[in-house]
């Protein structure tokens, strides 16, 4: 008898063909869509609280309401004062919490591994504002929130952290929720999206496509 590995599942249903991904069961449909949306939560999420002075926030060196990659090419995000959601490669929160909990910093420092408790969406396509536009109140004109920009808000009546994070010069958008909502927010998106096109794309091996563009 053939052992089989535990699959992690998201709770945000895959649309078939299914694969598995890093251990997670995942679309693995292909869109050439123009607006296109992915569930990313297969994604290391690691949630560190600490102090806006103290050596840690020094060490990540990223600002509330601001989103960047470190020298790890882990995505850093500002997303509350003394807040920041690190986003890796699948199986990596372990080693992402050992370079956080390595930082000296006498103060008081918190560092959850939210991987499995937490869902993650990602919108791509030039029309992306446009879908966000009806479910979110935040002005996402470009100089109000260009690339890099992160902000916590109410998407289709949800609480969620947005992180404008462009694709190869294509306007893109991570939305971060808790994992219960998960599957709202991603079937909120698309009724969205649907007079843009919207399609589901797979997750693609982040070893292959850098985070899945994350």
């Amino acid at each position: 008898m053939v052992e089989r590995a535990p699959v992690t599942r998201s709770p945000i249903a895959p649309v078939p063909p299914t694969t598995v991904e890093h251990g997670w069961e995942v679309s693995a449909r292909r869109s050439t869509a123009e607006l296109k949306i992915t569930d990313c939560t297969p994604l290391a999420k690691v949630l560190v609280l600490a102090s806006t002075d103290g050596e840690l926030a020094r060490a990540l060196g990223v600002p509330f309401g601001c989103a960047a990659r470190d020298a790890h090419r882990t995505l850093v995000v500002g997303s509350g004062p003394g807040e920041w959601l690190l986003l890796a490669a699948p199986g990596t929160s372990a080693a992402v919490i050992e370079r956080v909990e390595a930082v000296q910093d006498e103060g008081l420092v918190s560092v959850f591994d939210a991987t499995h408790g937490r869902a993650l969406v990602r919108i791509t396509g030039a029309r992306a504002s446009d879908l966000l536009a009806k479910v979110c109140a935040i002005d996402l004109a470009d100089e109000v929130t260009p690339d890099g920009a992160a902000f916590r808000s109410s998407v289709a009546k949800l609480v969620t952290d947005v992180v404008r994070h462009d694709a190869g010069g294509t306007r893109s958008y991570l939305l971060h929720c808790e994992r219960s909502s998960g599957q709202y927010l991603f079937d909120a998106l698309i009724d969205a999206g649907n007079e843009f096109g919207i399609e589901v794309d797979g997750f693609v091996d982040p070893g292959n496509q850098g985070i899945h563009r994350a």
